[in-house]
């Protein structure tokens, strides 16, 4: 089966269960169209409500980065890797998705998002120790005038596109702040070097969500580009680019 035929009958599941999911959440509808972007990994960029979770294999990410968890990911990717500065920056690319890979997604496809902040965001790991969801204890979303939830319980209606943008790399910085701390306190992780990885999730969701999604790709490229613009105002340099940085691919589960 081709990617296009995968795609469309992706998101015809997609509209079959929106037309179910009246009495579910705003977060809930919106993830069913998260899942359906891959649909080999539909938990590339949907949340879970932790509400919903039991919490086997879950934990908080304002606890967990320095109550062995961080530890046992490098401990993991050293393994694999060899060298404690490749593991670093996997597990800065795995947390970085976790925060802000997945709810770029979400503001590329739909102009929304839910709270990225330290204190709101969970972490899930599989079977092998490596991370593979991501869940939100307030499932909140924030919206823009317009939006076709606007009004329903469950959203918070910003008055602009920049309000909703700032908002959302403000709260982000909140949890990358604190896995940079917790990774750079256990091996070598090189300040910039994180930071072009937040950029590159950004640039990813914007790049790639479009083309899974069939929606304008333009879209896409100005919100991810108003994403960046937030972080670099509020001091993260994320279009800031080492002289060398090696790419590390994701695990996707």
């Amino acid at each position: 089966m081709s990617v296009a035929t995968t795609t469309t009958a992706a998101w015809a599941d997609v509209h079959r269960s929106l037309a179910g999911a009246d009495e579910g959440s705003p977060l809930a509808r919106s993830c069913i169209r998260l899942r359906a972007l891959n649909a080999d990994y539909p938990r590339m960029y949907a949340v879970a409500t932790m509400a919903n979770e039991a919490k086997r294999r879950w934990w908080q990410l304002a606890a967990g980065l320095d109550d062995g968890r961080t530890d046992q990911m490098l401990a993991r990717c050293v393994e694999d890797l060899r060298t404690t500065e490749a593991a670093a920056s996997q597990v800065a690319t795995a947390l970085v998705h976790a925060v802000v890979g997945r709810v770029a997604a979400l503001l590329v496809l739909d102009g929304r998002a839910w709270d990225p902040g330290i204190d709101n965001m969970w972490i899930h790991m599989d079977s092998d120790g490596g991370i593979d969801w991501a869940g939100v204890a307030s499932p909140v979303l924030r919206i823009l005038p317009g939006d076709s939830l606007e009004g329903a319980p469950g959203t918070v209606t910003l008055p602009c596109e920049e309000a909703l943008f700032v908002w959302t790399a403000h709260r982000c910085i909140t949890s990358l702040e604190a896995v940079l701390r917790a990774i750079g306190d256990r091996a070598p992780l090189d300040t910039r070097t994180f930071w072009s990885l937040v950029g590159d999730a950004v640039l990813g969701a914007s790049t790639y969500v479009p083309i899974l999604a069939g929606t304008h790709a333009s879209t896409g490229a100005r919100r991810g580009q108003l994403l960046l613009d937030a972080f670099v105002a509020a001091g993260a340099p994320v279009r800031s680019r080492p002289a060398t940085l090696g790419r590390i691919r994701m695990r996707a589960s």
